[in-house]
């Protein structure tokens, strides 16, 4: 085993014969990294059913070993006494944040996942610190890396430098080849059954998904986004009759089983229980996380199709902009992924009116605001937008910081926490569940009153508009199941926990009778199997926008629309 080339040098000196080889650091940090550093993928391994009894242990030995041996083959490509330590300090640096996510979250690492990371913005990343984050950084990358930094490094010249990198390259995959050989049927049975289980090696899945993404992202068409329904227009209205006022509300994080309207057995929604309002309860999502969903969700295409689109295209927004309504994003979240950018936006932190200032209690000290400060101040933001636009029509979009996790407890006002006790950490897995339950139910709550107090506002508008309210999340979440936390697994494996969404409609007698809605019929469809893919095509409708992309099969409403 090439762990050593230091007896090929001559001596420099005294001291020399105790200096190591690059390659004796890269295959020990293989060890280190893939015995330890992929804790999580042992651990869940250990437990599942398919490696019960000593063969399926035996196994999960021999799988660990086949990992170690490909660590070992990477790690000797960075085997070279100038790289070594600082790229090999980055591989650990890399595995530790990864080994506490995947262990405590039952995160998997993919493509999706990488983008989420990149899309994170100061508050989300925040909620995700601790001291088991600091403890996995300090056991797995800190303690190692000064051992290896306090390393002597033998020196060859770089073509006998070469030869012996590629050598511990082939001898590290022979033996990765050998102990595949030894078990080849269960691990063909892991690879073809079990596929999270290879996005858990640690730091090759990261790694592996990064690459993916830039070479995904490679693909895509420079310049600015395709047009997309270029004959979008309005239809004429009768006289006499309001425009529309839609309000699209995107709530975030919201498991549609943690809805008293669609069957809860909490009391989860007490305030628009008391609402003629319709909730749908087959509603699955273009994702299971916000980077995924957002863009599906506003886009013409549907999930399948937009998952394999390479191009850059317009979104709803840019549709409803050129059709001739006004437009609003308002954020309380990390963006809005691209969607907004061409049209009017802004944070809800920011008061429209600097004589207006946002009320005391909606903003915590640290700068985040819970959702209901969206709703401040709405009547200015209005007033401030096109004029001819707000004649023909309005959308405004409310982005919510919703039920974002791990840190429920900080998504919902004191005052507004009807289930007690609950978890106040955001390492979830140390909490009892009921205490994350409460947690996480606390703000469904939440999301119930601000959804509520939008619906009182709208009323407010029924002279000038004809109004509406859409409420959907963009994902769902895990709360334990299956020791799963959180979202973003890949979606082919996904529980239905991440992409089973609520979706919430509101319409006033008022705009049911100009939009020629049967009320009944909307009500008996609450149970009709939906998605994501129907939001552009819905409010299309809705807003009146005629076009030839819009498909009135994908149409939430479009089946109870009489002539």
């Amino acid at each position: 085993m090439p762990l050593s080339d230091s007896s090929t040098l001559s001596p420099r000196g005294a001291g020399a014969a105790r200096a190591r080889s690059p390659l004796t650091l890269a295959w020990l940090t293989a060890l280190w990294v893939g015995a330890l550093g992929n804790w999580p993928l042992w651990q869940r391994m250990w437990g599942m059913p398919d490696y019960a009894g000593a063969s399926g242990k035996l196994f999960v030995i021999v799988f660990a070993g086949i990992v170690i041996m490909v660590l070992a083959a990477f790690f000797s490509l960075m085997a070279w006494r100038v790289a070594v330590k600082p790229l090999l300090s980055l591989m650990l640096l890399l595995t530790a944040p990864l080994a506490y996510f995947i262990g405590s979250y039952g995160v998997i690492i993919d493509s999706t996942m990488v983008t989420n990371a990149l899309q994170t913005d100061v508050r989300e990343t925040r909620d995700l610190m601790g001291w088991g984050l600091a403890a996995h950084v300090l056991v797995i990358a800190l303690i190692p890396m000064v051992w290896i930094w306090r390393q002597r490094l033998s020196d060859l010249r770089w073509f006998k430098r070469l030869g012996w990198n590629l050598a511990s390259v082939a001898l590290a995959l022979a033996l990765g080849f050998g102990l595949a050989a030894a078990r080849t049927a269960d691990l063909a049975s892991t690879l073809r059954n079990n596929k999270a289980l290879t996005k858990m090696v640690s730091p090759v899945n990261a790694i592996w998904a990064t690459a993916a993404l830039a070479a995904e992202k490679h693909k895509k068409p420079k310049g600015p986004p395709e047009v997309v329904a270029a004959d979008a227009k309005l239809t004429p209205r009768a006289a006499g009759t309001r425009p529309p006022l839609v309000l699209l509300v995107v709530g975030e994080t919201a498991r549609s089983v943690n809805f008293q309207l669609n069957g809860y057995d909490r009391p989860t929604n007490p305030e628009l229980s008391a609402k003629p309002v319709l909730s749908y309860r087959e509603v699955a999502s273009c994702g299971t996380s916000t980077a995924a969903s957002l863009p599906c969700m506003f886009s013409q295409l549907g999930r399948e199709a937009f998952v394999d689109h390479p191009g850059n295209q317009e979104t709803l927004l840019d549709v409803l902009q050129r059709a001739g309504l006004a437009v609003l994003w308002l954020d309380n979240q990390s963006g809005c992924k691209g969607i907004c950018d061409r049209v009017p936006n802004a944070q809800a932190i920011n008061p429209i009116r600097p004589d207006h200032p946002i009320p005391a209690g909606l903003c915590r000290s640290d700068g985040e605001c819970f959702d209901e400060v969206m709703l401040h101040d709405l009547d200015a933001r209005l007033a401030a937008l096109d004029p001819q636009r707000v004649a023909r029509g309005v959308v405004l979009v409310l982005h919510q910081m919703g039920s974002h996790g791990p840190a429920y407890y900080l998504r919902a006002p004191e005052d507004r926490k009807p289930f007690q006790p609950e978890c106040r950490s955001n390492a979830l897995q140390q909490c009892p569940v009921e205490q994350v339950r409460n947690a996480y139910d606390n703000t469904i709550a939440y999301t119930d009153h601000v959804l509520a107090k939008a619906i009182d506002w709208l009323g407010t508008q029924e002279k000038r508009f004809d109004p509406s309210l859409l409420y959907v999340s963009d994902h769902g979440e895990s709360l334990g199941e299956n020791q799963l936390f959180l979202h973003g697994m890949p979606y082919a494996l996904a529980p239905k926990q991440q992409k089973h969404v609520p979706l919430i409609l509101w319409l006033p007698e008022q705009t049911r009778q100009s939009q020629k809605l049967d009320g009944a019929c909307l009500q008996q469809r609450r149970d009709t199997p939906m998605s994501h893919d129907g939001l552009y095509h819905t409010v299309l409708s809705l807003t009146g926008v005629q076009t030839a992309v819009y498909r009135k099969d994908w149409d939430w409403v479009a089946a109870c629309r009489r002539p």
